[in-house]
């Protein structure tokens, strides 16, 4: 087990006795989803697959975690002045309930683009919305220029230590629910839930394999840890829009450096696939950045080998009209030759 300090060193900064602490009073606020087997995804990988559900965490989306112990551990004073940030969705949701059962004043700032069901479900957990930009980074940069105005405190969607504490707590599920794991693919945007997964995986199991997965369009982190192709991508499109993030965090990099084994990218095909096969065989709705962990199990490519493996299924927020780009994107394509 890494060393860690004492229970006082729940500061600025990530220890197993903060991530604990973020697992106790998590409990009551959040869903203690399901670790769901699956014959289907044994007999594809053979191996057994264990799928954690965060696609039915509250807000559809593991996000909820990390905003709602950064949110709990603001001062009175902090919450008087209300708190702001940026989204692509999943986060800006966890957020305004998080806030919204607080008591306090949020205000998300989110990209022109985001998916019209994630601004009316973030909106109806009680924020004010900002519309604005093409990507995550300008939402940010706009955000963050408001909070230096307005003096509200900026909750991070990933590089925040009290946010990768929060989102950590995923893995102290997962070992509690099958003590047996060896092995755990999470899916990589930031860098937030891989940290703290990372970190709290590591600290009560040194022994287990954790292995991170970007889109291939979205890669930024993939090229920072191998030190190949931009750190800084200067577009993003991918289906996994909740992990479109053009460049890693700088704290969640530190921990991924010493935490994380490997880091694999799949194709815009294989998680549409495993977004497909989630809804078709298993009945469960997934959106693109939910099934890329997923989506690099089922590529033989990935060539992950272990007996008893974790996948984390990060989110459901799903807009449904992009269903049959979906469809069209899972079914390989038809080589035409010409006579």
């Amino acid at each position: 087990m890494h060393k860690t300090k004492g229970s006082e060193d729940v500061g600025n900064f990530l220890t197993l006795a903060k991530v604990m602490d973020a697992h106790e009073k998590l409990a009551e606020v959040v869903h203690r989803t399901p670790l769901e087997t699956s014959k289907t995804f044994d007999q594809l990988t053979h191996q057994h697959v264990y799928l954690k559900m965060e696609n039915q965490q509250r807000t559809g989306a593991f996000k909820v975690r990390g905003a709602s112990y950064k949110i709990a551990r603001l001062t009175e004073e902090e919450a008087e002045r209300g708190v702001i940030a940026a989204s692509a969705g999943n986060h800006a949701q966890g957020v305004a309930l998080a806030a919204t059962k607080r008591g306090i004043k949020s205000t998300i700032f989110m990209p022109e683009g985001t998916p019209k069901a994630k601004i009316q479900a973030t909106e109806g957990y009680g924020a004010d919305i900002v519309l604005i930009g093409e990507s995550f980074q300008e939402a940010y940069q706009a955000a963050k220029a408001e909070q230096k105005v307005k003096g509200a405190t900026f909750v991070h969607p990933f590089d925040d230590f009290d946010v990768m504490a929060g989102q950590a707590t995923v893995a102290v599920e997962m070992l509690e629910q099958q003590p047996e794991l060896d092995t755990l693919v999470v899916p990589i945007g930031g860098g937030g839930l891989i940290s703290g997964v990372a970190f709290a995986a590591k600290s009560l199991k040194p022994e287990i394999q954790i292995i991170g997965v970007q889109s291939a369009k979205a890669s930024a982190t993939y090229n920072a840890f191998y030190k190949t192709g931009p750190q800084k991508l200067s577009s993003v499109s991918t289906i996994a829009d909740g992990i479109a993030v053009k460049e890693r965090g700088r704290l969640t990099f530190q921990c991924i450096q010493k935490y994380v084994d490997r880091i694999i990218t799949v194709d815009e095909h294989h998680i549409a696939k495993a977004m497909l096969q989630l809804l078709e065989r298993e009945k469960t709705l997934v959106e693109g950045a939910g099934a890329t962990a997923l989506g690099a199990l089922l590529d033989e490519k990935s060539n992950i080998k272990s007996n008893h493996c974790g996948v984390i299924l990060s989110g459901g927020n799903m807009d449904l009209s992009r269903l049959q780009s979906v469809r069209e994107l899972a079914t390989p394509k038809k080589i035409v030759i010409a006579k």
